[in-house]
């Protein structure tokens, strides 16, 4: 998989420190839309850390980089 969760944080970083710049800032209606598409995609990892819970035994998940071992 090409994007991880350490991706995701760095894109919502940058997208913070865009609306900070005083320079030349994000267009708040662009940083809601990043946000929006954040919030899916945390949503769908919930999901994913829900399903290494259920599933037990040795499930891997490469966008939040965890394996989960069952008992």
């Amino acid at each position: 998989m090409k994007n991880k969760v350490e991706d995701l944080r760095n894109h919502l970083f940058a997208t913070i420190e865009a609306l900070l710049d005083e320079d030349k800032p994000l267009d708040i209606e662009r940083a809601k839309a990043v946000a929006q598409v954040g919030s899916v995609i945390i949503e769908s990892a919930k999901v994913e850390v829900k399903a290494l819970e259920t599933l037990g035994g040795q499930v891997k998940s490469d966008f939040l980089q965890l394996t989960h071992q069952g008992s």
